[in-house]
């Protein structure tokens, strides 16, 4: 799979940028929470979806821009994609105990912030 043309891979790199708000050290400290293991679709090996595409998103965010290949640009997208998707969910309320923002954490957003 190809990742598109340089233009489409700036503008995924920068729509992740935007979507992940948290450190790759923040993120990496949250992923080893109970809170964090707490939530998702399971992969069948006791992690979730997002639990894993957390971890690939603290060595995204450590990787240089130039080191990215098309991979790594796809997960991004996906990223930007249930970023987008589930913070358009949002429920009423105080979300600062919610299984919502703990799934959104898993994948590099705090809603908080």
């Amino acid at each position: 799979m190809t990742a598109g043309s340089d233009a489409d891979r700036e503008k995924t790199v920068a729509e992740f940028g935007e979507a992940v708000n948290m450190t790759a050290g923040d993120l990496e400290k949250w992923l080893g929470t109970d809170e964090s293991k707490s939530v998702g679709r399971s992969l069948g090996d006791g992690e979730s979806v997002g639990h894993a595409s957390g971890r690939r998103i603290v060595d995204l965010l450590r990787t240089k821009k130039a080191d990215l290949d098309d991979d790594d640009i796809a997960h991004m997208r996906k990223v930007v994609g249930y970023v987008h998707r589930h913070i358009a969910q949002r429920p009423a309320g105080d979300v600062t105990r919610t299984k919502w923002r703990y799934s959104l954490m898993n994948w590099g957003h705090d809603p908080e912030k």
